[in-house]
């Protein structure tokens, strides 16, 4: 599943070709998504909120796409060949010379003005990981409406906590603060959570601004030598979700 810092670089990418255009045609292959009533429309703006994305129109509506494990958007001068096949186009948006696609979207729909807040998961989304005022005294209060035993791994993952956060980064930056993704909520002071969150939120901007130097300390380097101290790196799956959770035993003890 794409993670925050993959959708903010996605909404950079839309906003740059597509902000401030009308939308010149549209076409979809969701089964009743109004395509033809964004034709007209202006993009007003692009947000990355966690890991969905939002299209801002003029007159309030929302154009809503969220990519989880298979989706993505491409944006392509409208006179060149898509690197996907047309066949898993799920809605095609074009301003002039300019066409975005987005392919394997398993959620693509059109908001009403005013209805982010009612929307069964929009509106129960936690502080985006990657915002600029990034409210970490919310993540403490929705944080402590869970279990006292939820593990760390857990807790990261969960957007109604923090929104944005994915796998790669949660084992990045539990790694980087010495916490084990099996250890206990409670045994987390506020101070923990504000470092584990802002350790997290700091390596997906980096990511999300370009950088592409992180050599990953323990996602995917099962049985790797550990780059602090040689131990093996361990991995186990995690959760309901049973996402891969990553650590090293002596940098990060239970």
């Amino acid at each position: 599943m794409p993670e925050g810092d993959t959708i903010f670089r996605t909404a950079e990418t839309l906003r740059r070709w597509l902000g401030g255009r009308e939308i010149t045609s549209a076409r979809s292959r969701v089964y009743g998504f109004p395509a033809l009533r964004l034709v007209g429309m202006r993009v007003d703006g692009v947000e990355a909120r966690g890991k969905h994305l939002l299209v801002k129109l003029d007159g309030g509506h929302v154009l809503h796409t969220h990519l989880r494990m298979s989706g993505s958007w491409h944006v392509y001068p409208a006179d060149r060949p898509w690197r996907r096949p047309e066949s898993q186009a799920r809605l095609v948006v074009q301003c002039d010379d300019r066409v975005a696609v987005c392919f394997n979207a398993p959620i693509v729909e059109l908001l009403q003005p005013r209805a982010e807040g009612a929307h069964p998961s929009l509106g129960r989304l936690g502080p985006d990981v990657l915002a600029d005022d990034l409210d970490l005294e919310e993540v403490r209060r929705r944080s402590r409406t869970r279990s006292p035993d939820l593990a760390l791994g857990e807790l990261l993952l969960d957007q109604q906590v923090v929104a944005g956060i994915g796998n790669i980064w949660r084992s990045e930056a539990l790694f980087l603060e010495g916490r084990n993704p099996w250890t206990e909520r409670q045994k987390l002071t506020d101070d923990d959570l504000d470092a584990l969150v802002t350790t997290a939120s700091s390596l997906m901007r980096k990511s999300a601004l370009g950088d592409n130097g992180h050599q990953p300390w323990v996602y995917k380097r099962t049985g790797q030598p550990c780059r602090k101290c040689g131990t093996r790196i361990e991995s186990r799956r995690q959760s309901e979700q049973a996402r891969t959770a990553y650590w090293c035993p002596a940098c990060q003890p239970v």
